[in-house]
């Protein structure tokens, strides 16, 4: 059973980490041109031809485009893409969190993952089709929690049975190797579902309470990207999902002083050596030796890897 960090720290580390200056990965202002290839694992990898979502599309929206967030394999575009078109077709617009930067690599501020283009955060919340953001509310407008923290329970003032049709048509798929979801969320869906076996990439982590996080299994043509483990047999409506549950309400109603130390920025110096190419514009990315990331280096706390 994976261990679970209390959500007190969690929130702690995430208020007390403004957006630190950019590293060399954030200044970097477009794609690196080439055949489209993700290197490297979801939290120490980087990205080749990238391709930038639309700002706007007829049925979506980019939110916090400041960041330059909004860029992935052309895999993950098509997947927002076809996602949107579907919440169109429903009257409604979707709105997409962080995808990844230009090339990839670690991100300033609080995500660990997103290093490889595979990955995407995409509101509950969502408009009406015909209704976009101004440019003000974009960068400040707040994403409505879908849960009652401390009651364990969904939040039925801001849940709607549309956000579920979007992550269970999300999760159908092919492309995508998983979901993470406020363990809240997956559990009231858990005793809602007849057929429960779409859930089964649907996986309970902390946080994750206004938007669900997509990450896509490594595409064709993407020899250095980095598999996660496969996900466990059965629909995930399990007694450690109730454990899940129990610790969040838990470290809700009882706050606790960390324990621990506060976790490192991601670091760059652990990217395999393909990406150091990729950051500097040069053609030798291909040939540039696989490093493996050192698994002490990534956040602990934040990162859904389950």
């Amino acid at each position: 059973m994976r261990t679970r960090f209390g959500l007190p720290l969690l929130l702690l580390f995430l208020a007390a980490t403004p957006a630190r200056a950019g590293n060399a990965w954030s200044a970097v202002a477009n794609p690196l041109a080439g055949p489209p290839e993700a290197v490297g694992s979801f939290s120490g990898g980087c990205l080749i031809g990238a391709t930038s979502l639309p700002l706007v599309g007829e049925s979506h929206q980019a939110m916090r485009v400041s960041r330059n967030r909004y860029h992935g394999h052309p895999a993950l575009i098509r997947f927002v893409e076809r996602l949107a078109r579907y919440t169109g077709s429903q009257g409604n617009r979707l709105l997409v969190g962080d995808l990844a930067q230009p090339r990839g690599g670690p991100m300033p501020g609080g995500h660990v993952s997103h290093q490889s283009g595979l990955d995407a955060d995409i509101w509950f919340m969502q408009l009406s089709r015909n209704r976009t953001m101004s440019a003000g509310d974009i960068e400040k407008f707040g994403a409505p929690s879908m849960v009652r923290v401390t009651e364990g329970t969904l939040e039925t003032a801001n849940w709607s049975p549309r956000y579920r049709d979007t992550l269970r048509q999300a999760a159908l798929s092919p492309e995508v190797d998983r979901i993470f979801v406020n363990a809240i969320i997956k559990k009231a869906l858990c005793d809602s579902e007849t057929d429960r076996s779409w859930l089964r990439k649907v996986r309970p982590w902390w946080g994750h309470d206004a938007h669900f996080h997509v990450r896509l299994a490594c595409p064709s043509g993407s020899g250095q990207c980095e598999p996660q483990k496969p996900i466990p047999p059965g629909d995930g409506c399990d007694p450690d999902l109730a454990n899940w549950v129990r610790d969040i309400v838990q470290a809700a109603l009882a706050p606790k002083k960390p324990s621990v130390k506060k976790p490192r920025p991601p670091s760059a110096d652990n990217l395999p050596a393909a990406c150091y190419a990729v950051l500097n514009n040069q053609p030798t990315w291909r040939q540039a030796a696989t490093v493996k990331p050192n698994p002490a280096d990534p956040y602990p706390i934040s990162e859904p890897q389950n």
